[in-house]
């Protein structure tokens, strides 16, 4: 398995974090793609040639794009034309850059599948999807507000396209699931991993209402939540040894690409992060 970052989490402009990251030593980066200079609206193609370039000469490839949008993702209808249309620009982006993988949130997915928000979703991803498809990529679902039974019941009703970014602390922190039984549920969609830990601090925390607490009010109120806590790797409930063990059981060999949210020592944090997983693998 590769080891990556997110490049946002260094809290550094993108060239400075690419030259960071070079320094760390690791094989790539992921990239967010749907605002700042990074996002197809704004990049040119001299700045593509630019990042290729320099992307190239710091030895990194990217491990994905990031084509979140925030938001409730694709539950409301008469958002989803407009999501859908630059999911499919950063898509098309993320294939020139030699990539084939673009993750997101999409929301939260209902357990009930006659809710009318599962259908609203569902036909939003199946277009995405085939989208994804036909570009031979995949658009990864961030794990997150659902259960992985739920989320498997989901995507084997896609059209194909659609995979899994698997981030073992969203469960451990807000649904409570075990990271490890959550990777043989989703084996045969797992495309991309986050590498991140926390400790769940309220047992009656609703995962629904933290993820549409951060629609509203993005990354710091999920900071700001009392239900949860996201730690420096290692110093969470995440059982990395199970849980590597069972990426390599289920043949993954992708990325673990280090996301750190919060914290004051982010680069330290990510340093250490990095130790961490080679002592691991």
């Amino acid at each position: 398995m590769k080891i990556g970052v997110v490049t946002d989490c260094l809290k550094l402009p993108l060239e400075q974090a690419l030259l960071t990251a070079r320094r760390l030593g690791i094989d790539g980066v992921q990239i967010y793609a749907t605002t700042g200079i990074f996002n197809p609206e704004e990049l040119t193609s001299e700045r593509k040639e630019f990042y290729r370039t320099l992307l190239k000469e710091n030895g990194l490839e990217i491990s994905a794009l990031c084509g979140d949008m925030g938001g409730y993702g694709f539950e409301i209808e008469a958002d989803n034309a407009i999501r859908i249309r630059k999911t499919k620009r950063i898509l098309d982006l993320a294939q020139e850059f030699g990539t084939s993988i673009v993750t997101t949130h999409i929301g939260v997915i209902p357990t009930d599948t006659e809710n009318p928000r599962f259908s609203v979703m569902l036909k939003a991803m199946n277009e995405c999807g085939r989208y994804a498809y036909a570009k031979g990529m995949t658009l990864a679902i961030e794990t997150g507000p659902e259960m992985a039974n739920t989320l498997k019941k989901f995507l084997d009703k896609t059209d194909g396209g659609i995979g899994v970014n698997l981030d073992p602390a969203n469960f451990t922190m807000v649904t409570g699931q075990d990271a490890v039984e959550a990777v043989e549920i989703l084996k045969d969609y797992i495309v991309h991993t986050h590498v991140k830990d926390g400790r769940k601090l309220d047992a009656d925390l609703d995962p629904e209402a933290v993820y549409h607490a951060f629609a509203v009010g993005g990354v710091e109120a999920l900071n700001a939540c009392k239900g949860f806590e996201e730690l420096p790797i290692g110093q969470g409930d995440v059982d990395w040894k199970r849980y590597i063990a069972a990426l390599k059981r289920i043949g993954y060999n992708g990325y673990l690409t280090i996301e750190r949210e919060a914290g004051e020592n982010p680069y330290e944090d990510i340093e250490g992060a990095i130790k961490f997983i080679r002592a691991n693998l």
